[in-house]
């Protein structure tokens, strides 16, 4: 569907009914990165798609963020065919040094641990958004409706009904399927009554764009401070993004300073190895959380990405887990289609959650732990946890295994990654 006709409200010649009465096969709502992508990942599948974004197209991919886009990632998107338009947009690692405060001993990753001409990839939200809403746009079991915002779901035995406010107008639509992908305050699953458990860090995230006098060389750094992990990612045009987390109220602090006191105290975390450093645009701030949803899904409904969990930031996990989400669900729904099975049952959606929900709350646990350990001055904990890095720098097996795990190379692969 073309950009002048996202707006439209549908008629009943976009929603063909077949003949037992569902409009679509499955209706996928949030338009962010993990819709967009299950919607991709459904392109061959047959079945028929609605996905639903309440913000304006052009308001999305202005979003100012980027993510680590990990090697998983990458070859799903490879599988869904719009890797080629993303890859020139974004920028390669092909060096991750992991290190704790000013202990000396590095841990370094190299291509060389795994063979693989580069680790992993850093993306600027548009890069991956804009790739996305032009590929689905050009997908015919895909109708794509932006802006438009849905007001009411009802759960029925044999279907859902929706109901979609779309140029002030509400049309209802029935599916077998609903899929929530619209976040972590997600109205779909709170509508839905499922509960979740985790909990508010007493951290805050600070992001930014900066620009380094000297070439980042495609080198990725997370380095580990008392007060929080402290990310450096390169992008394009030898541009970083860092994430910096810190306590609530030094948070807070940092981000009032002016331009040239908050680069000071920056230049401090991030040391002289780049030169000096140069900040572009805005910064912001975010709390951080970890939140898992009691369950996945629910008799025709599914939850993916952000609706279904959340993560601390450390490692750039977050968008990666719901990619994989994204690409399991396709799987699993293509699977029962092609037997002739209806998509929306329970005992479906339930491979689905087996698959992922455990496979999440490992690296959930895994982000939170790493955050513990290394976020604190506890003499015990400093000695283990540096103990530890010395093991992983001098034992390729424990290193190859930490390093796999981080990038998404543990753990069931979809069919749909191409390797």
């Amino acid at each position: 569907m073309a950009l002048s006709q996202l707006s439209q409200t549908l008629s009943p010649s976009q929603t063909p009914t077949d003949a037992r009465g569902y409009d679509y096969d499955l209706v996928i709502v949030g338009g962010g990165i993990i819709g967009l992508t299950l919607a991709s990942a459904l392109k061959d599948s047959g079945l028929s798609v609605l996905l639903i974004e309440a913000k304006v197209a052009s308001a999305a991919v202005a979003k100012g963020q980027a993510y680590a886009v990990h090697m998983l990632s990458a070859r799903i998107y490879q599988g869904i065919g719009v890797w080629d338009k993303i890859l020139p947009q974004i920028a390669k690692y092909c060096q991750v040094r992991l290190s704790d405060a000013d202990y000396g001993d590095v841990v370094e990753f190299a291509t060389t641990d795994l063979d693989t001409p580069e680790l992993g990839y850093v993306a600027e939200h548009q890069a991956l958004l804009q790739p996305l809403q032009e590929f689905v746009q050009n997908c015919d079991h895909v109708t794509y409706l932006c802006p438009a915002e849905v007001v009411g779901t009802q759960y029925q035995q044999d279907g859902a009904t929706i109901e979609i406010k779309v140029a002030e107008q509400i049309q209802t639509v029935r599916s077998k399927l609903v899929v929530a992908a619209d976040g972590a305050r997600s109205p779909i699953r709170q509508a839905a009554g499922i509960k979740t458990l985790g909990w508010k860090y007493w951290q805050s995230c600070i992001v930014a764009f900066v620009k380094p006098e000297k070439p980042h060389n495609n080198t990725a750094y997370e380095k580990f401070w008392s007060s929080g992990p402290f990310a450096i990612l390169p992008l394009p045009g030898n541009r970083c993004r860092i994430v910096w987390t810190a306590p609530h109220e030094e948070a807070k602090a940092l981000c009032a300073l002016d331009d040239e006191q908050f680069l000071a105290e920056l230049s401090r975390r991030y040391g002289d190895q780049m030169g000096k450093l140069e900040l572009l645009g805005d910064r912001f701030i975010f709390q951080v959380q970890l939140m898992q949803s009691d369950r996945y899904v629910l008799p025709r409904l599914a939850l993916i990405g952000d609706a279904a969990h959340n993560c601390h930031p450390v490692g750039g996990q977050g968008l990666n887990l719901g990619i994989r989400d994204a690409a399991a669900l396709a799987e699993v729904i293509q699977t029962a289609h092609k037997a002739g099975e209806d998509i929306g049952k329970i005992q479906i959606l339930k491979k689905y959650e087996r698959w992922r929900q455990k496979e999440n709350l490992t690296i959930l646990g895994f982000t939170d732990l790493l955050d513990r350990v290394f976020s604190n001055n506890f003499l015990p904990v400093v000695l283990v946890r540096r103990l530890g890095l010395g093991i992983m720098q001098r034992v390729p097996l424990v290193k190859v295994f930490a390093l796999k795990l981080m990038i998404g190379l543990k753990g069931r692969t979809p069919k749909l990654a191409k390797l």
